[in-house]
């Protein structure tokens, strides 16, 4: 017969994507009288017949089942209806065999007065069965757990796959419920989620838990379950089936990448080596191990060297020095640990080899055995610990970052059974990596940090001192609570004359760059305070100094040039004798000044522009203090404040300090606690200068006549006055030499009018001033030279002298000491 179907052009079967395709399917147009009127080629190969046999032959000669005229009539009515229909019948092939068609009548429609219908069939494709033992065969062996539990949520089904899981036979499970088989399984929530389908109908799918069963009781196991409804013949339900899968490598993968994203936000909090690698263990315990230690290499923890260490036959991998930087455990007091933090350690896990810190791969130790010869012989005390408290399993990994060996972290299970795996060596790896970035950060901060902190102290004067013309007091707050560095510097610098000059500014930034900035400009300062300069020539010169570096920095690329740009400075000289104090700004606050009765104010000084602008005028102010009245030079980050209302800030800065009578030291502290309470972005200075004058009873002047013969005169007055001092005959007769060498060149070379001035400080000075800018020349005179050695003897007898210039003149001073 298949060879007559074959022969005869019977139609192939057709996939499943066919069934929604029509264009093949053979086709007949049937009048209302059951007449074929057409037929196609899809017909002639369907059942064999040639259009010209079956047109006009009535259409039920083609079937191949007995004619039913009350279901052809329920046909017809249905599609004059306009619904169409269509069904499965039998049709004869011209070879006599029969074939079902699924076929389909369409709509009633006219062709030339005549009512018609168009018929469409294909032939029934060949349905797929399965035998119940296939049927059966899938059920119990699929890769996928199953059971079917009845309404009680009792077991009446179980597969093989899930006998395995669970570890507990089928016949022990009918009849029972699985909070009776498997209580550490969370049966409960399974048995809730259960009742809950039982009751709804709707199904639960990949709810996913973890537990434990008998097939593997040591060893945590992760399922992915879902619940759906059994109903039976009348939708009643009957009961409950649920399939399982072990996703354990699954789940535990995602747990450990979870656990390295945490890694990133719990680990370098800080920028300290030893709170990173406690915040290792810490993170680590009781997630990944039980007992953590952390061992950094000695220069790591010390901010010196690069990381590496020394042999006593020179640079060499031989030994690494570490000293215990964290440890963490789930035991309390972490007993486990022979070394506590702080302590050196010269231990590395068997086999000992120093490679392993210097470019080993971790190093896993599955099973750990205490009794092993390297253990009991090496590390006997650690041998007794690991036994004692059950560590049975170890990873080493060493701690490496940027080229640069740091140390090494163990991590050890204990209470935790399953021992550690490949798996578990990689994520060790990942959080040490992490961590190891971290400390490494936190290393070269604090290697940074410190240097500095060492710069800007050996900047910054370490002790100030006003002599007998200031009391002085002075705090320093960095914008970095912490001890950060910034460009705010002050500092006290004595002149001759008993004068003390002040100084205080303030470079942008923060930081080594801008400490480096100010030590800088500081020298500079001095350098030029040195020379005697007034206030606006000396801030004129700093001016052009910042202005040249500033253009230096930038044509070298430095990127510096923003360190200098905006730098500001007070510059202030105070003379305790004629209690006059000249000053200058460059683009710095006014300083304030409070008198004895405690009314503060701000003297009004030009501004002048700030440092580094190059070729602008700077104007000096002079001012009178009375004793005992209060300087105060500040930057101003101490009158800002959060609102950065400068002037606000001055007035709160005055009323602050116009307490009187406090030790001067607890004001300058109280008044920057009082105006600055909270953390600021920029650094702070204050320094206060409490005014004291030089008595009459210390000063002593006499006016030269531009007679040679006054010298013996005045050498006489300045030997007794010395000596009614009553400093003594060598301070005296040195005096005596000064005297006359200083007048002697006054009256020989200079202009009136000419005076001698005698200051007895700390220090006792000699001043002869003149009317003549004519600088003075130390001369080394030969030995046949008849004079010239004025100046020289006075360099030789005092212990420092020099010339300061003045509106009218200069003054040529020698100081000596007082014996």
């Amino acid at each position: 017969m298949d060879s007559a179907r074959e022969n005869s052009g019977a139609a192939t079967p057709r996939g499943p994507d066919d069934v929604f395709d029509a264009s093949g399917d053979a086709a007949a147009v049937i009048s209302e009288r059951g007449l074929v009127v057409g037929w196609t080629r899809g017909a002639e190969a369907l059942l064999g017949h040639a259009a010209q046999d079956v047109v006009g032959v009535p259409a039920a000669r083609l079937l191949a089942m007995a004619e039913d005229p009350v279901r052809l009539t329920g046909i017809v009515q249905r599609c004059r209806a306009g619904n169409g229909w269509s069904g499965q019948i039998s049709v004869r092939h011209r070879d006599g065999h029969s074939v079902v068609v699924e076929l389909r009548v369409s709509a009633p429609f006219r062709i030339g007065g005549t009512e018609c219908f168009l018929v469409s069939a294909r032939e029934q494709g060949q349905r797929w069965t399965m035998d119940q033992s296939v049927l059966d065969g899938f059920l119990t062996r699929a890769p996928v757990g199953m059971a079917v539990m009845d309404t009680e949520l009792r077991y009446v089904w179980v597969n093989d796959t899930l006998e395995r899981f669970g570890g507990v036979p089928k016949a022990e499970r009918y009849g029972r419920r699985l909070s009776e088989l498997l209580p550490g399984l969370q049966a409960e929530a399974l048995e809730s989620l259960m009742r809950k389908v039982l009751a709804t109908g709707v199904p639960v799918t990949d709810y996913e838990y973890v537990g434990w069963s008998w097939a593997d009781p040591h060893r945590r196991h992760a399922y992915s379950t879902s619940f759906f409804p059994l109903t039976g013949a009348d939708d009643a339900t009957t009961g409950v089936c649920y399939m399982v899968q072990d996703v354990t490598e699954r789940w535990n993968a995602r747990q450990l990448l979870t656990m390295v994203n945490e890694a990133g936000t719990s680990i370098g909090t800080t920028l300290d080596v030893m709170r990173t690698a406690q915040e290792l263990a810490d993170f680590a315990v009781p997630r990944f191990a039980d007992f953590v230690v952390v061992d950094l290499l000695e220069p790591v923890l010390s901010t010196e060297g690069h990381g590496a260490w020394l042999t006593d036959a020179g640079p060499a991998p031989a030994w690494p020095v570490m000293r215990r930087a964290a440890v963490r455990s789930v035991r309390q007091g972490s007993p486990e640990a022979v070394v506590r933090v702080g302590e050196r350690v010269e231990f590395l896990p068997p086999p000992r080899d120093a490679r392993l810190v210097i470019d080993g791969d971790p190093l896993l130790i599955p099973v750990l055995d205490p009794s092993e010869k390297l253990w009991a012989t090496r590390g006997p005390e650690r041998a007794e610990r690991i036994r004692a408290h059950g560590l049975h399993s170890l990873i080493a990994v060493p701690m490496r970052a940027r080229d640069t060996v740091l140390g090494l972290t163990t991590f050890a299970r204990s209470l935790n059974p399953v021992s550690f795996g490949p798996d578990d060596v990689l994520v060790a790896r990942e959080l040490v990596a992490r961590a190891a970035v971290c400390v490494d950060n936190a290393r070269r901060y604090t290697r940074e940090h410190t240097a500095a902190i060492t710069l800007q102290r050996s900047l910054l004067p370490p002790a100030l001192t006003g002599g007998t013309a200031l009391d002085v007091a002075s705090s320093y707050l960095p914008a970095d609570p912490s001890g950060g560095v910034g460009g705010d510097w002050f500092d006290l610098i004595p002149l001759s004359g008993t004068r003390v000059g002040l100084v205080i500014g303030d470079v942008v930034g923060h930081g080594i760059t801008a400490a480096a900035s100010m030590g800088r400009l500081r020298t500079a300062v001095q350098t030029l305070a040195a020379m005697e300069m007034p206030p606006d020539e000396l801030l004129a010169h700093l001016d052009d100094l910042v202005f040249r570096l500033s253009d230096e920095e930038a044509a070298a690329g430095t990127g510096a040039r923003s360190t200098f740009i905006g730098a500001t400075c007070l510059y202030a000289v105070y003379d305790p004798v004629t209690r006059r104090c000249a000053m200058a700004r460059a683009g710095h606050p006014p300083p304030v000044v409070v008198t004895p009765d405690g009314h503060a104010g701000f003297p009004d000084i030009p501004a002048g522009p700030p440092l580094g602008l190059g070729g602008m005028a700077f104007e000096a102010t002079e001012i009178e203090l009375a004793e005992n009245s209060l300087f105060g030079l500040y930057t101003n980050g101490l009158i800002e404040g959060c609102d950065h209302d400068v002037e606000r800030g001055m007035r709160r800065l005055g009323e602050v300090l116009a307490r009187t009578g406090e030790d001067l030291d607890a004001l300058c502290g109280s008044a920057v606690r009082r105006l600055v309470p909270a953390p600021q972005h920029d650094d702070i200075a204050l320094l206060l200068a409490r005014a004291r004058a030089l008595g009459a009873d210390r000063v002593a002047s006499w006016d030269v006549p531009p007679d040679p013969a006054a010298v013996a005169t005045l050498r006489a007055l300045a030997t007794r006055q010395v000596e009614d001092w009553g400093l003594g005959a060598g301070p005296a007769m040195t005096t005596e030499l000064v005297v006359s060498e200083l007048v002697t060149n006054a009256i020989r070379y200079a202009a009136q009018p000419i005076r001698l001035r005698l200051l007895r400080d700390a220090r006792l000075t000699c001043e002869v001033s003149d009317g003549s800018s004519t600088a003075p020349r130390l001369r080394h005179a030969r030995s046949t030279d008849e004079g010239g050695r004025g100046l020289f003897l006075v360099s030789q007898l005092a212990d420092r002298w020099g010339v300061r210039y003045t509106g009218d003149g200069k003054i040529i001073w020698a100081e000596m000491g007082i014996r």
